[in-house]
């Protein structure tokens, strides 16, 4: 009885699972299959090329499943970037490029890193340029002084050599007088309009040598061509005006100096130079306007002072 009882407990049938599986998977087990494939897709991607993770506020960009990302690729040019974007689907778990044009900040940056670069370049030449021109004049001078003697100091010391230096020199320069005072004026003007150029742009605060040497040279040209000359004849024309020994004569002259002759030579040297600016007659013309008097003033009061 017992054994017939657990014949009819125990069957085959028992040994089948109570509930026939589904086929087909639950939604959420789709979802979760969809990221993570998805996230195999965008990890692979990453490690490909540099991406970087775009989040959006569309609805669209936040369904279920969905990543976006977005690498950048520049141009040949170096003035225009794509901007490409991965798009991985949501429920079917398919890859899809989208390409589309976009401005970034990284040309501009490499155009600014690369104009800074440019810039540097161009003030170390022109340091190069300007130490060279300084110091090749310097040099020339210094040994053009120094040697005055040369042709009869065999036996000399550098003492001797030293001191009689200054005083031929001065022999030489007014030998050089007697000879062409008109072209030896116009050297000496050129060399002092240049350095005293020179040494105002650095009292204007620039580096020793970043100085503007289109400045200097215009300035060096306007004291060789014309100062020199003019300052020739016209302190001949003062010695014609004012043929007195007295005492009385010395403070006229530096008056007409300093007042007639500066206002007409001012006025030349800015006309002048604006002219070598390639400036416009009206543009010279209110820079003279505003340099006239203050530029008579301080040269009479300096010549007073001294």
């Amino acid at each position: 009885m017992a054994a017939a009882s657990l014949h009819t407990s125990i069957s085959p049938r028992s040994f089948l699972p109570l509930s026939k599986p589904s086929l087909k998977p639950h939604r959420s087990q789709i979802l979760l299959r969809n990221k993570q494939r998805n996230c195999v897709s965008c990890a692979l991607i990453r490690d490909e090329i540099d991406l970087i993770p775009v989040q959006s506020r569309d609805r669209t960009d936040h369904e279920e499943g969905s990543v976006v990302v977005m690498s950048t690729e520049t141009a040949v040019d170096g003035n225009e970037s794509v901007v490409v974007g991965f798009s991985a689907a949501t429920s079917e778990g398919q890859l899809s490029l989208e390409g589309f044009p976009s401005s970034s900040s990284s040309g501009a940056d490499l155009g600014d890193e690369k104009r800074r670069e440019n810039e540097e370049m161009e003030k170390m030449i022109d340091r190069t340029i300007n130490a060279t021109i300084v110091l090749a004049a310097g040099s020339y001078a210094i040994t053009k002084l120094l040697t005055i003697d040369h042709d009869y100091w065999h036996g000399w010391t550098l003492f001797e050599i030293l001191r009689y230096a200054p005083q031929h020199n001065w022999i030489a320069y007014e030998e050089a007088l007697k000879q062409n005072p008109v072209l030896a004026k116009m050297v000496i003007s050129g060399v002092v309009y240049s350095v005293g150029d020179w040494i105002a742009q650095c009292y204007e605060g620039k580096p020793l040598f970043e100085i503007d040497r289109a400045r200097t040279l215009r300035s060096g040209l306007v004291g060789f061509t014309l100062h020199g000359s003019l300052s020739h004849f016209y302190y001949q024309f003062c010695e014609e005006l004012f043929p007195f020994q007295d005492w009385w004569v010395v403070p006229v002259k530096v008056a007409f100096d300093q007042t007639v002759w500066s206002a007409i030579w001012n006025s030349i040297y800015f006309t002048v130079l604006g002219f070598l600016r390639f400036e416009s007659p009206i543009s010279i013309f209110k820079e003279l306007k505003a340099t006239f008097l203050p530029m008579l003033t301080v040269g009479s009061f300096g010549h007073l002072l001294i």
